[in-house]
């Protein structure tokens, strides 16, 4: 069963957040733990851990804003 990879709330006002940089790759495996991506928010950044061990698919884009809670990716 595939675990949802979402958007966290990081600090009270935090809405939304941008993903710096994905720091493993699709398809990649990921261990529970492993920082999975950095995630800038509030002027400030934070690698997000992943929430699973498994096959990472990533479909949430570098770059991009998204609201909190988005799905960003699976670990299956």
């Amino acid at each position: 069963m595939a675990v949802e990879i979402l958007l966290p709330k990081i600090g009270f006002s935090m809405q939304e957040g941008q993903i710096a940089e994905w720091l493993a790759k699709d398809g990649e495996q990921v261990t529970e733990g492993q920082p999975l991506f950095s995630l800038e928010a509030d002027k400030s950044t934070n690698e997000v851990e992943a929430p699973a061990t498994g096959t990472l698919k990533i479909t949430a884009s570098t770059g991009e804003t998204y609201e909190v809670g988005t799905v960003l990716g699976y670990i299956e």
